[in-house]
């Protein structure tokens, strides 16, 4: 009988919910994300030597996934969600074990505070108060592999939209916000089986809630405001 893996801490992001989420780690390096540790591993000696990378490997858990089964196919995104691909050859969440893997920007380790040690990082694709299971430095040596095939993973879905935001809608944006959240829109955060010009789409990012709109190549936003309660 295996282990049951330990939550070591939890990752604090700008996304409530799945919605809008990046598709890849470090493709919208902007998003800050803070990871804060449980009490049991607020050792600062566990973090010594961590400052001298620049990247680090993420292993956590897709805790919202509703199914509890495993699916041997799944549809990928990259290939517009109808066709089928054996799941160890995608990063589908509906897996044997549901255990996800990031690589990520750490900016910095912040000492001191009243949660021990803060992990700040860059460029994460996790929702808001997902489970960390494990932390390991990354290493461009033996991690990067210059001659590695992406499979049908080449045949990548073009994301890239024109974003339309009126000035007054950007108004009601934290200045601070605004980069990451049109690089989100501009990715396209839709399913790739949806394509309803005439929907409004909603989600939610940081403080605020976002409506949109998608035609011809281009995503209008529609409102912006904070998010009440």
């Amino acid at each position: 009988m295996g282990e049951t893996l330990v939550t070591i801490g939890k990752i604090y992001t700008d996304f409530p919910d799945k919605f809008g989420i990046p598709r890849q780690s470090g493709l919208i390096e902007s998003l800050e994300a803070r990871i804060i540790f449980e009490p049991e591993f607020r050792v600062p000696e566990a973090f010594r030597g961590l400052e001298g990378f620049s990247h680090i490997w993420l292993l956590w858990g897709f805790s919202e996934t509703e199914k509890k089964r495993w699916y041997p196919t799944v549809r990928p995104p990259r290939l517009g969600g109808n066709r089928r691909m054996g799941v160890f050859a995608t990063r589908s969440p509906f897996r044997p074990n549901a255990v996800g893997l990031s690589c990520v920007r750490l900016d910095h380790i912040e000492f001191g505070t009243k949660d021990g040690p803060v992990l700040h990082v860059l460029g994460a694709d996790l929702m808001d108060q997902t489970p960390i299971y494990d932390i390991k430095p990354y290493l461009p040596i033996t991690d990067c592999r210059q001659e590695a095939e992406s499979g049908f993973a080449e045949q990548t879905r073009e994301y890239s939209l024109q974003v339309e935001f009126p000035e007054e809608l950007l108004a009601n944006i934290e200045e601070r916000h605004r980069e990451s959240l049109i690089s989100i829109l501009s990715h396209d955060p839709r399913p790739s089986y949806q394509k309803d010009a005439e929907r409004v789409y909603g989600m939610r990012f940081a403080d605020y809630e976002i409506r949109f709109t998608v035609s011809e190549g281009i995503l209008t936003v529609r409102q912006a405001e904070h998010r009440r309660g």
